[in-house]
């Protein structure tokens, strides 16, 4: 734990060193949540939609904050590998699991005050949430396991491709499980029939469902209950992945 917790000091002190390279993020996040409310808000006045269309939209604007901001645990690693600093890390007696978990717990941390921020305009904009405060801090809680599941993607395609324009190029291959999703409309009212299929096993649909049901409908167990399953288990495989990509660099290292 003092090996991780050292890790994670030392990738969060990079990153508020250039908070410049944050805010890019956080403005597309933003910017989708404007521009969604604004052109698809009518969506909620279909038959049977449940709460408002800013809180259906909301989740879209986190999810792609993760997407975002989890390329940052992958290119401090690049950064580290390009130096030479990476190769010293494993010639230490640090962790194994420190040098790995660490970046994707701070990767993590970052976006979590991101979602924060992303939260508050969307309570400026008229945001009620029906499962009060407590239901907010259980969305980012539920943003904070997502961002951790992005970034272990991330480290793992750094450690595993040394390069930064690889790292950044597998990061963006999330993108589509977004779009490929119950993005726009619940999935009862998707008709074409192979995006329903797509959206049906797309994990990102049920982390949508769950902080959506948080947002507007209330405190739902099966939904809420699905969805943290879902980012766990993500989350827990694409670390996984990871610290098997640092144990191979550790081997032939040696």
């Amino acid at each position: 734990m003092r090996d991780i917790m050292l890790m994670v000091r030392r990738s969060l002190s990079g990153a508020l060193r250039q908070p410049a390279a944050l805010i890019p993020n956080i403005v597309i996040s933003v910017f989708f949540l404007f521009v969604y409310n604004a052109g698809l808000s009518s969506v909620a006045e279909l038959p049977g939609f449940q709460g408002t269309y800013l809180g259906f939209i909301l989740p879209v604007a986190i999810v792609s904050a993760a997407v975002g901001g989890a390329g940052y645990a992958g290119q401090a690693i690049i950064r580290d590998i390009g130096t030479g600093y990476f190769t010293k890390l494993l010639l230490t007696p640090t962790s194994r699991l420190a040098l790995v978990v660490g970046p994707i717990i701070s990767g993590a941390i970052l976006l979590v005050s991101q979602v924060v921020l992303i939260i508050v305009v969307a309570l400026t904009m008229g945001l009620k949430s029906a499962s009060g405060l407590f239901g907010l801090a259980t969305v980012v809680v539920y943003a904070f396991f997502w961002g951790m599941a992005f970034a272990g993607y991330a480290v793992w395609i750094a450690l595993r491709t040394k390069n930064a324009a690889a790292a950044q190029a597998g990061t963006l291959a999330f993108f589509p499980l977004i779009f490929l999703s119950a993005t726009f409309v619940p999935l009862d009212y998707i008709t074409v029939e192979w995006l329903k299929v797509v959206a049906t096993v797309n994990p990102t649909t049920y982390v949508f469902a769950a902080m959506r049901s948080l947002l507007n409908v209330g405190w739902e167990p099966n939904v809420l209950a699905t969805g943290f399953a879902v980012v766990l288990a993500t989350a827990t495989a694409t670390g996984l992945a990871a610290l098997s990509q640092a144990r191979k660099a550790t081997q032939l290292t040696k």
